[in-house]
């Protein structure tokens, strides 16, 4: 039983990697007519409404939960895609990619100082391991790096967030419905993101949603990047942990790069290879569970 609820954890999380690795392509055609938090908010917006067709049930929190909601709709939601979006006009999008890759180890020192997960040193090789590989796919054969203090600290600021998000929800009640926790996220994201749409004071381009290249690319990211992935990236946590599951975002920048060279024929270079490669023993290195550890349960 255990190994099988491993390998649905598994399934989730790189299901959603994958898709997450995706999504870069619909986003960047509708940046031509939409701003990032437009963007955020529509497809937090169609996330929403597709949860409350599937459970339109209303769910009634304590006060402390509903604060740990507002929490995990900023972390996770509003202030982690406006600080990754933001650090994109600011730095290099190869230096993001480095940068948010890290989130990983954020959440493992994290998880460990909350008393949610043990810090393993098996975590510390495989994120060693990992993120060499990360620097070898982003790079991809280019090895150009900038350094802007303003864009790689708001990158930082994004992989902050999302350990912050990700321990949080470690700490709901196992008992609580996925489906309504991502819902009830997805709402605080919503509410938080409003702000930053006013201040940017764009006009929404309502006219361009008519066509179908359009709303297919918001319904792709509302629906399945966001209303699913969320849901299956929150199922990986409880079957996963917090530490193991977060492990998987290592693969997200070769999916990208692989996606860029399927649909935008992009090249991926020798050394990209090598670094999946490198990703891959990491993130298997990541999973493992010392001996000891093992038969103690």
């Amino acid at each position: 039983m255990k190994n099988q609820k491993k390998l649905i954890g598994c399934l989730c999380a790189a299901f959603t990697i994958v898709i997450w690795g995706s999504t870069f392509i619909s986003s960047k055609k509708l940046l031509t007519l939409y701003s990032p938090a437009q963007i955020m908010l529509t497809r937090f917006l169609l996330a929403y409404g597709a949860l409350w067709l599937v459970r339109p049930r209303k769910l009634s929190l304590p006060r402390k939960t509903e604060l740990t909601f507002l929490l995990l709709g900023l972390s996770g939601c509003s202030l982690y895609f406006y600080t990754e979006n933001s650090a994109l006009t600011y730095t290099l999008a190869s230096n993001v990619s480095i940068i948010v890759a890290a989130a990983p180890i954020f959440t493992a020192v994290l998880a460990h100082i909350a008393g949610v997960e043990r810090f393993r040193s098996g975590t510390l090789l495989g994120f060693l391991v990992a993120f060499s590989g990360v620097i070898l796919v982003v790079c991809n054969g280019t090895f150009v790096l900038k350094l802007n203090p303003r864009g790689d600290l708001l990158a930082l600021g994004a992989a902050a967030c999302w350990a912050v998000y990700s321990v949080l929800i470690r700490c709901l009640d196992d008992g609580l419905d996925p489906l309504l926790i991502t819902r009830r996220t997805l709402f605080w994201g919503i509410l938080t993101a409003l702000p930053l749409v006013l201040l940017e004071g764009r006009p929404y381009p309502t006219g361009a949603l008519l066509s179908p290249t359009v709303a297919g690319n918001f319904l792709f990211l509302g629906l399945i990047g966001s209303c699913l992935c969320y849901v299956l990236w929150n199922r990986a946590f409880y079957y996963l942990g917090v530490v193991t599951t977060n492990s998987f975002i290592y693969i997200q920048p070769f999916v990208t790069i692989l996606v860029g060279w399927l649909f935008l024929r992009e090249p991926i270079s020798p050394l990209a290879l090598v670094g999946a490669a490198l990703i891959t023993a990491g993130v298997v290195v990541a999973q493992r569970v010392p001996k000891k550890q093992h038969a103690g349960h």
